[in-house]
């Protein structure tokens, strides 16, 4: 863990985030989209070359924990005990994804501290160890610039809540190694009644530090007042639509309006549990939350080495195409899924950057305990 020190005085990225949102020069390889008259061949033809100019941002992957139960692995050469390793990455054509640090079930106080620290800096060796095809990345120029070297961008988070040990200053030190979401679900602070005082400053010095709030698993009355609260976008990693599938973790319809309404992101999770066992099924819940939420507010999270079952079709990253094609045939406009595959998330972290960066301009660091707020 002594490398993280190292991370907890960053370098200073290029550019200024107060400048307008600059148009992405993505380089793209040889596959550019041209139009395809086949109607046998079109939909996967369609989808690989969609997937060439907006690749996949996957947004929740089990395999740093994963990782921790194998003696011996090399994601460069191909894992089989994984599901996401370096080719099949690229054969499905995953441009970043977000590595997960939650915990297992009954970490908590200073245990979760140190536990979350401990998978930060396995992450993070990991990526390190296979440099050919892993990048660290953390906001959305970075992402876009490990696509131009061929690599797939690596963000660490989501974390969860307990990972702070009701500390601010936790908080400020985990987004300098590198943290860039927090999942607000499981603490005292941000339970079944919603957010305490302290619940509330920790989502404004989120704000402040640029680090993107996970709603899933949160409860209701929780995810009211963040939607309310919160300056910057919203991500429900593992969520789908409850209408169509129920289960805790989903999200009602006028849920769905609501996240809609503050421009947040529901990723849906690929899973059988959570959307169905087939890739029909997964579709449904990407129309269904397109239909209630808008475009703009949905995307993908593979939920892959997290001991879930996936549907048949899409049994690890390598079949992120054929869940494309889906959609293709069903009549999704090819902007539509540059949205759900690749803007939307990169319009999240934009806008978590760009309220940071005002809101450093309004506040120091806050100084509140939760002694002090909720005593």
């Amino acid at each position: 863990m002594a490398d993280l020190q190292d991370d907890l005085h960053p370098a200073a990225e290029a550019g200024r985030v107060d400048e307008p949102y600059p148009e992405e020069a993505v380089v793209v390889g040889p596959e550019v989209y041209e139009p395809v008259s086949d109607p046998d061949d079109a939909p996967l033809t369609r989808a690989r070359a969609v997937l060439a100019a907006h690749p996949v941002a996957d947004g929740y992957s089990g395999l740093p924990q994963a990782l921790r139960r194998l003696p011996w692995y090399d994601l460069d050469l191909g894992e089989s005990s994984v599901d996401a390793d370096v080719p099949r990455l690229r054969r499905g054509q995953v441009g970043a994804v977000f590595w997960s640090l939650h915990l297992p079930e009954g970490h908590d106080g200073d245990r979760a501290v140190g536990a979350t620290l401990e998978q930060l800096d396995l992450a993070k060796a990991v990526v390190a160890a296979h440099a050919e095809g892993l990048r660290p990345a953390r906001t959305a120029g970075q992402i876009v610039d490990a696509r131009n070297c061929g690599r797939v961008a690596v963000l660490f988070g989501p974390a969860g809540a307990a990972a702070l040990g009701d500390s601010l200053s936790v908080l400020r030190s985990l987004h300098a190694l590198g943290l860039r979401v927090l999942t607000l679900a499981g603490v005292s602070w941000a339970g079944e009644a919603g957010l305490t005082r302290f619940g509330e400053e920790v989502v404004r010095e989120m704000n402040r530090l640029g680090l993107v709030a996970d709603l899933s698993h949160a409860s209701t009355p929780t995810i009211r007042r963040v939607l309310a609260l919160s300056k910057a976008p919203v991500m429900f990693t593992r969520s789908a639509a409850r209408d169509l599938r129920p289960h805790p973790a989903n999200l009602p319809d006028e849920l769905l309006a609501e996240v809609g309404e503050a421009k947040g992101l529901c990723l849906v999770p690929l899973t059988a549990e959570q959307a169905g066992p087939t890739v029909r099924d997964v579709a449904d819940h990407l129309d269904h939350i397109r239909t209630l939420a808008g475009p703009e507010c949905v995307g993908l999270s593979g939920t892959y080495d997290t001991r879930s079952a996936h549907p048949r079709e899409l049994r690890d990253t390598s079949c992120y195409p054929s869940l494309i094609a889906e959609l293709l045939r069903r009549g999704w406009e090819e902007a539509d899924v540059a949205l759900l595959t690749w803007g939307n998330v990169q319009r999240v972290l934009r806008g978590a950057d760009f309220t940071a960066h005002a809101a450093q301009q309004r506040r120091p660091p806050s100084t509140a305990t939760i002694a002090e707020l909720d005593g």
